[in-house]
């Protein structure tokens, strides 16, 4: 019970910062795609950064037990299921998180994205046998590998003599410069960071 409790409470945080940074208006999504408001972005690219390095920085420090850290399979269908994500953002503006936070805003366009999710996902359920046979869910580079070897972990990794936690740190750092260097915008005329866009 104390666990469904917390994600609810986490859950429910993270919505509200979703919220609070724009990303439940797809207008910010669609603008960031657009190269014409790079606010969101930035904002990603910084928050990944600041938990790149938080965890693996823990993880070193003795704090954040490595038990925890789970590595998703790798198979073709991660790498098309990303595409097909990556195409219905840019469609709609929203990803599945961003969505169920917009709808709890009161968002109506935002239940038809849900809608959209929940009969994919049905689709999902109903072809998955076909899908399967068609080898898009077969392991590739070891299954569960990581880019480099994380100390506690018997993951395989792809270059072994790379220690895992010093190129999270680094990759971490990496995001946050770029969050910071990233102009507000690249292309065209658009809303710029620190103005609002409203919400339709």
């Amino acid at each position: 019970m104390t666990t469904i409790i917390l994600a609810i409470v986490i859950g429910g945080a993270f919505g509200v910062v979703l919220d609070r940074i724009g990303a439940t208006n797809p207008k910010y999504a669609l603008k960031m795609l657009a190269l014409t408001n790079l606010h969101l972005m930035k904002t990603i690219l910084l928050a990944i950064g600041v938990a790149s390095v938080a965890m693996f920085a823990g993880q070193m420090a003795g704090l954040v037990d490595v038990a925890h850290m789970s590595v998703k399979t790798a198979y073709l269908g991660v790498f098309i299921g990303g595409l097909l994500l990556g195409t219905g953002w840019a469609v709609t503006g929203y990803c599945p998180g961003t969505g169920l936070s917009a709808a709890a805003t009161g968002r109506k366009d935002a239940l038809f994205f849900i809608a959209g999710g929940l009969l994919g996902a049905a689709a999902y359920m109903a072809s998955y046998s076909w899908i399967k046979s068609t080898g898009i869910l077969d392991n590739m580079f070891g299954g569960k590998a990581t880019v480099a070897a994380v100390p506690g972990t018997d993951y395989p990794s792809l270059f072994e003599g790379l220690p895992g936690d010093i190129v999270g740190i680094v990759l971490g750092l990496g995001f946050i410069v770029i969050a910071f260097a990233l102009p507000s915008k690249f292309v065209g005329s658009g809303d710029v960071h620190g103005t609002t866009i409203p919400a339709e």
